[in-house]
C-alpha cells in the first residue's frame, strides 16, 4: 500500500538538529542570543528596521492592534482567514468589520473595504491569502487618505513579494507565523516587523509582561554591573520567543528561499496539469506579486465529494477557511459577503510542501483528474437516462 500523501510537512534536516543541540549545550534556552540573532537576520531579510520575535502570529497581531489603539474602534478585515485574526481584533478591544474578497485570489476586496470605512474606522488588517500579495498600493492610498493603520497578516507570506518588496514591509506593521505548517517553522512562533521605533519598543515590553529590562539584558554571560532591578510600565503578556525556537528559525532561514522556489515549481505543475480542466480552477497569480505559495487552493464544484475521493486515495486535503463571519461566536459582527459566502463552498487545499516528490504530486494530479472524469461520466449517464 502506498504511503499517505500529507497536505503539509515541515522540512527539517541535520542543520536544525545541530542548532537545537548547540542551544541546549549552551544552557541558555530562554530568550537570549539566538532570539536576538534571529530578529536581526529576519529584519534584514524583510527589509525593515525592527523585527520582534514572539511565540505566535496571533501574539503579533494582538500586540500590533494594541499599538494601533483600536479599542472601541472599527478594524476592517477579511473573513477568509484563520480565526485568530478576528480574535486578535477583539482581544485588543476593537470591532471587526468584515469585507468581501476577490473571487479568484481570496484576498480582500479594496472596493468593498472603501465602502465600509466610517468615522470610527481605525485600522486595516490585510491577509495575504496563501502567500499571494494583496494589491497594496490602493490599500495604502486608502489608509493614508483616512489616517488608518495598516497591519499585514503575512502568516502565509514569508518570502513573498509585492512589486519587489517583501510582504510584511509595506504596511505599518507586519505579522508572520512560524507555526508547524508554514513556509519556515520554529515548531510554533511568530514575528512582528515594523519601521516604527516607538511600536517596536512598546512591543518588546508588552511581549514580556511589560518589563523594561528582560533577563538576558540583566544577566547575560560576561555582563558587568549585573542587576536584578527592572520596572513594569504597563500590563503585558507572556508572548516571548525562546532560544530553542529561534535556533530552529535561523536554520530554517537558510533553506527558505530554496523551499519557496520548490513550492512555486510545484504550484506551476498543478496549474499546467489542470489547465485543460475547466472544472478545476487554481487561485489566480497576480503579475505584481511573487507568491510564497503557502498552500495550493483549487476551486471545484462538489468540493466535499472531491475531499472524500482524495481521502480514499490516501491523499490529504483541507478547507482554508470556513469564513469567520459565519461562526456563531462572531455573530454580532456578521454581515452579508456574497463572494465569500459563495466561493468558500468550492475551495480545497491540496498537498503542497517542499518535501512533496514529483511522483507524489503526480498521484495527486491523477486522483483529481480521475474525480473530474468520473463526475463527467456520471453526469452524462444521468442526462442519457
Amino acid at each position: 500500500m502506498e504511503d499517505r500523501i500529507r497536505l503539509f510537512r515541515p522540512a527539517f534536516g541535520d542543520a536544525e538538529k545541530a542548532a537545537l543541540c548547540d542551544t541546549i549545550d549552551s544552557m541558555w534556552v530562554g530568550r537570549g542570543p539566538q532570539s536576538i540573532a534571529f530578529e536581526e537576520r529576519f529584519a534584514g531579510f524583510v527589509g525593515v528596521s525592527h523585527a520582534v520575535a514572539l511565540n505566535s502570529a496571533t501574539a503579533s497581531l494582538h500586540l500590533g492592534l494594541l499599538c494601533a489603539e483600536v479599542e472601541g474602534q472599527e478594524v476592517l478585515t477579511s473573513s477568509m482567514t484563520w480565526v485568530s485574526s478576528t480574535e486578535s481584533i477583539l482581544l485588543a478591544g476593537g470591532r471587526p468589520v468584515f469585507c468581501d474578497v476577490e473571487e479568484d485570489t481570496l484576498n480582500i476586496d479594496v472596493e468593498d473595504m472603501e465602502r465600509k470605512i466610517t468615522p470610527t474606522t481605525r485600522a486595516i488588517v490585510v491577509t495575504h491569502y496563501g502567500g499571494q500579495a494583496c494589491d497594496m498600493d490602493p490599500i495604502l492610498d486608502l489608509a493614508r487618505a483616512h489616517g488608518l493603520t495598516v497591519i499585514e497578516d503575512a502568516a502565509h507570506g514569508c518570502g513573498g513579494e509585492y512589486k519587489g518588496r517583501k510582504l510584511g514591509s509595506l504596511g505599518d506593521i507586519g505579522c508572520f507565523s512560524f507555526q508547524a505548517t508554514k513556509n519556515m517553522t520554529t515548531g510554533d512562533g511568530g514575528m512582528m516587523v515594523t519601521n516604527d521605533d516607538a511600536i517596536a519598543e512598546r512591543v518588546r515590553k508588552l511581549r514580556w509582561c511589560g518589563i523594561t529590562k528582560p533577563t538576558w539584558e540583566r544577566f547575560r554571560p560576561g555582563q558587568l554591573n549585573r542587576s536584578w532591578v527592572y520596572e513594569v510600565e504597563e500590563v503585558g503578556y507572556k508572548y516571548e520567543m525562546n532560544d530553542l525556537a529561534a535556533a530552529l528559525g535561523l536554520a530554517q532561514m537558510d533553506r527558505l528561499e530554496q523551499s519557496n522556489l520548490r513550492r512555486r515549481e510545484l504550484m506551476e505543475r498543478y496549474r499546467d496539469a489542470f489547465a485543460d480542466l475547466p472544472q478545476i480552477a487554481p487561485l489566480a497569480a497576480r503579475d505584481f506579486a511573487l507568491s510564497s505559495c503557502y498552500n495550493a487552493v483549487i476551486r471545484v464544484d462538489h468540493r466535499d465529494e472531491l475531499f472524500a475521493h482524495l481521502d480514499n486515495d490516501g491523499i490529504d486535503s483541507n478547507v482554508h477557511f470556513y469564513p469567520n463571519h459565519l461562526y456563531k461566536i462572531f455573530r454580532p459582527y456578521t454581515t452579508r459577503l456574497p463572494v465569500t459566502e459563495e466561493v468558500w463552498k468550492k475551495i480545497l487545499s491540496i498537498p503542497l510542501h517542499p518535501l512533496l516528490t514529483d511522483s507524489e504530486q503526480a498521484r495527486v494530479i491523477d486522483s483529481v483528474r480521475a474525480f473530474v472524469e468520473g463526475a463527467q461520466e456520471t453526469s452524462t449517464h444521468a442526462a442519457a437516462g
